[in-house]
């Protein structure tokens, strides 16, 4: 229950971008897990299945990157 309110605790502390950081973060490992689960796959879907994923991929990444760029701001703007 301690780590339970510890966590909470720590995540009402983190700023907004850095939620948002976290997230998009989440949100590329599960496309990438996706992904992997597809490669093993044999089937007339599995050439358009491959398209998507590098597509999910490449938005999620594109998206992180985003995040962890506005994250930077915010912090260098903290330290001015």
């Amino acid at each position: 229950m301690t780590s339970s309110m510890n966590q909470q605790a720590a995540a009402s502390q983190r700023t907004r971008a850095e939620q948002e950081t976290e997230n998009e973060a989440n949100r590329l490992r599960e496309q990438v897990d996706a992904a992997l689960a597809v490669v093993p796959l044999r089937s007339s879907d599995e050439v358009e299945s491959l398209h998507m994923a590098a597509d999910r991929i490449e938005r999620a990444a594109r998206d992180l990157a985003d995040a962890l760029r506005q994250l930077a701001r915010q912090r260098q703007a903290a330290e001015e």
